[in-house]
């Protein structure tokens, strides 16, 4: 095994608000499309996730808030009883392996095709169009067209954000995380290219941060601060959604979320040489971070090196790692002692589809040496 000294600043342990984290290495957020299409967890999710236990903090893969926001096929939901029936034996799961695990809740806006809503379009800040294709159960279809959410709709969604919070608590999480990136509907709002809007809703970064604020805010009353994130995807262009001026409106989204004292803020950053999407534009970290004071974790094609590297610095408090943990179930163990990762599978066809190869069937290092 190589040396691993470099890599100490992952092992501390540290504070995600109320949550103590024994390492800085998180499972970001990760759809995996296992649940039935009612958006009912299935019991393959309670293995996959207690597999990964070890994580400082694992996001739950994005789970919708409702009918209306959820647009990808055999994803989970939150606002029915029985999803949160069937999350319970998964959060319980990952508890007893000693694990944490908080919810990322998901309003896909525009992103939605109507054929999951009785042919109704979707909803958005204006009336735009995802570019290209959405999914649907019926395969790949080509994007509608959005109607603007109302202002007198404003407070039922705020409502279905509510619920959606108060049934991870029943649920067994321990705090949610507000999904803000890449391109759904809190990221519809934040950026003007999709945000075309000309009320209090619209218009300066000041109201386009509006919903942001208010959603958050919903969130805390259920939570408490503490156990409240957000995930941000400050740089670049996400599914069509981009902003002519990111430092100008996410340096005000910084500043909401530093007063609101949020847990801890979650910014995925793709670079020019992304693997997951890529893009020129400079990240924002540096900027947010001269804002917002609590614990902030980085994302985005992050090597272990480089991850210890930019905790180490102070550039972040954390790294959130995606698709490793797909095929390394015991990413921190291997991280520790430096050993290869594992290679992802079928890739992409295992990552999203209702399939058990490539979701809980990856060995660990102590299975493949045995």
């Amino acid at each position: 095994m190589a040396d691993t000294t470099a890599l100490d600043p992952l092992f501390q342990p540290l504070a995600l608000g109320a949550i103590a984290a024994p390492n800085r290495i998180l499972m970001a957020p990760l759809t995996r499309g296992r649940a039935g299409r009612d958006g009912v967890p299935t019991p393959i999710m309670a293995q996959y996730y207690a597999q990964r236990a070890s994580a400082g903090l694992i996001i739950s893969e994005a789970t919708g808030i409702s009918r209306e926001g959820l647009g990808w096929p055999y994803a989970p939901g939150l606002w029915t009883a029985q999803q949160v029936e069937g999350w319970k034996p998964v959060t319980e799961a990952l508890h007893k392996a000693g694990g944490r695990v908080v919810a990322q809740l998901w309003h896909m806006g525009r992103v939605v095709h109507s054929d999951f809503n009785d042919g109704q379009p979707p909803v958005s800040a204006s009336a735009t169009r995802v570019p290209g294709h959405v999914h649907t159960y019926e395969g790949r279809k080509d994007a509608v067209v959005a109607r603007p959410l109302r202002i007198d709709e404003m407070p039922r969604l705020l409502d279905d954000y509510a619920r959606a919070a108060q049934n991870a608590k029943l649920a067994g999480f321990d705090g949610v995380q507000l999904h803000a990136a890449n391109g759904y509907l809190i990221d519809q709002f934040l950026r003007d290219s999709s945000n075309l809007r000309d009320d209090d809703y619209g218009g300066s970064p000041e109201n386009r941060v509006r919903l942001l604020r208010e959603v958050t805010q919903r969130l805390i009353e259920v939570w408490g601060a503490d156990r409240v994130s957000v995930r941000l995807s400050p740089n670049g262009d996400s599914q069509g959604v981009d902003d002519s001026n990111p430092a100008a409106v996410f340096s005000v989204a910084a500043q909401a979320l530093q007063d609101l004292g949020i847990g801890f803020l979650e910014l995925r950053q793709p670079g020019p040489d992304g693997t997951f999407g890529s893009t020129d534009v400079p990240p924002q970290d540096a900027l947010i971070r001269s804002i917002y004071k609590g614990p902030l974790v980085l994302n985005s094609d992050y090597t272990p090196q480089a991850a210890a590297a930019d905790v180490a610095s102070g550039r972040a408090d954390a790294i959130s790692f995606g698709r490793p943990f797909i095929s390394n179930p015991d990413l921190v163990e291997r991280i520790r002692k430096g050993a290869p990762l594992a290679p992802n599978k079928g890739a992409p066809e295992t990552w999203y589809f209702p399939v058990p190869e490539g979701y809980a069937d990856y060995p660990t290092l102590a299975q493949e040496v045995a």
